[in-house]
């Protein structure tokens, strides 16, 4: 046996920082956590206690994986999001803290709602709808659309994982085409599509170009295809005064908007995430008045 858990720890924490990894302290104690196959929060109450060379060898491996760049949510399988935690595949992206603010927007909207539907588009892991119906009565219920078989079976687990199937159903749906009309009508559209213009991709850190799915970060020459197709296939499937909510990219917002303003959704409004970021924008489908 060689080292405690806290020597260990403080070995690797210094060694991931002096590879440029900037939340060393977090990923060291994720990685060792799930190297000793031991629950997070017993992490510090073990703190003493002694490694032995298979859990040593263990963590070597875990160690090389993230030096070469494959994302710490990948190694351990699972991610936080909005205070819950989400199995994860290397076939849907990994939640982001920005992205908590399209939730926000979600929740904001039914605050005096107390029934609904919400469709959760490009649902990835299913993190944003079942985040929402978490914290919404369960008169609420989520339809989550992906075109990726693995994006919906993950979705699927995660329902299991927090006991809301029988609010969600995942389905196959493409963003870019119309909404099939056997879906019916939302309340709330969510969305957080590919939004990186297609020349930026190749410019992105390691750990995302070489191991997050492209196609859903890729969103055309510009980064706006899905915007378009959803503003105009999907506004249909909105009730009236529904409300279709996207996350965007850094200094999206104003296209966005405009994008919402020539298809004819009103109440249009731009919310910032917790770092300052223009990252959500909302705009609500108010049929015209019949003659």
């Amino acid at each position: 046996m060689v080292g405690t858990i806290s020597d260990v720890y403080l070995d690797l924490r210094n060694e991931l920082r002096h590879h440029g990894v900037t939340s060393a302290p977090l990923e060291a104690k994720e990685l060792l956590a799930f190297a000793l196959e031991i629950p997070r929060a017993e992490f510090n109450e073990r703190s003493g206690s002694y490694l032995f060379d298979e859990q040593l060898k263990r963590l070597e491996e875990l160690k090389s994986r993230r030096l070469k760049g494959e994302p710490l949510a990948h190694i351990i399988g699972e991610w936080d999001f909005y205070s819950l935690t989400f199995i994860l595949t290397p076939g849907v992206l990994i939640p982001r803290p920005d992205t908590e603010t399209l939730v926000d927007a979600g929740l904001a909207f039914f605050s005096r709602r107390e029934r609904g539907r919400i469709l959760d588009l490009c649902c990835g892991s299913g993190c944003v709808g079942i985040a929402l119906l978490k914290n919404l009565p369960d008169t609420i219920s989520c339809v989550f659309a992906d075109t990726s078989e693995e994006a919906l079976a993950v979705t699927k687990e995660n329902l299991v994982r927090h006991r809301l199937t029988f609010r969600g159903l995942p389905v196959a749906q493409n963003a870019l085409e119309p909404c099939d009309q056997a879906l019916g009508k939302f309340n709330l559209i969510v969305s957080n599509p590919p939004y990186i213009p297609t020349g930026d991709i190749p410019e992105l850190d390691v750990s995302v170009k070489d191991y997050e799915p492209h196609e859903a970060l890729d969103g055309g020459t510009d980064g706006l295809d899905f915007y378009r197709a959803i503003a105009v296939n999907f506004k249909d499937a909105l009730t009236k005064n529904g409300m279709l909510a996207f996350e965007c990219g850094m200094g999206q917002a104003p296209q966005v908007e405009e994008i919402l303003r020539e298809n004819g959704y009103e109440d249009i409004r731009i919310l910032r995430d917790f770092t300052g970021v223009e990252r959500v924008v909302t705009g609500v489908r108010t049929p015209p008045e019949k003659a």
